[in-house]
């Protein structure tokens, strides 16, 4: 893909690398800026959101969640297709976080043309911890298809 065509997409890694398994979010981001890939840290405010979204074709948000499903696990969502599932439980401490942003936006009329979302099961939250081992892993596992789908 050329330079134009990645400069209207964003990858938006959501949380915060000092809650643990929070971080996986900015992992991901931190990991596909080494590729080039325009990449930001978002703290979860999901009004916020709406504004770094503005004028992109293509944004791909990834954070943790906190389901009860096997650490590691991830799941992807086209929030362009479908709303995101109720049950989906982002690990966000904002009361307006990035589900919440997504589902508003989708009612204003003011989604991107595209909305990826990658969310990673986390294992502990807890603060000044790292990631886990299988949220390491996830990340690396996120960021591999981030980049597959980017060359398409």
């Amino acid at each position: 893909m050329g330079e134009g065509g990645r400069a209207s997409i964003l990858v938006i890694g959501v949380g915060n690398p000092d809650r643990g398994d929070d971080g996986a979010g900015p992992e991901v981001a931190a990991r596909l800026r080494t590729r080039g890939v325009q990449a930001i840290d978002h703290a979860g405010d999901g009004a916020a959101l709406l504004d770094l979204w503005r004028g992109r074709s293509r944004v791909i948000v990834v954070d943790a969640m906190n389901a009860g499903a096997a650490p590691g696990t991830v799941r992807r969502f086209d929030a362009i297709r479908e709303p995101l599932p109720r049950d989906l439980s982002l690990a966000s401490s904002h009361a307006f976080g990035p589900a919440e942003a997504i589902e508003t936006a989708r009612a204003l009329g003011r989604l991107p043309p595209s909305l990826v979302v990658y969310a990673i099961e986390g294992v502990s939250f807890t603060l000044g911890s790292g990631l886990s081992g299988p949220v390491a892993e996830a990340c690396r596992r996120v960021e591999r298809e981030i980049v597959a789908k980017l060359r398409d």
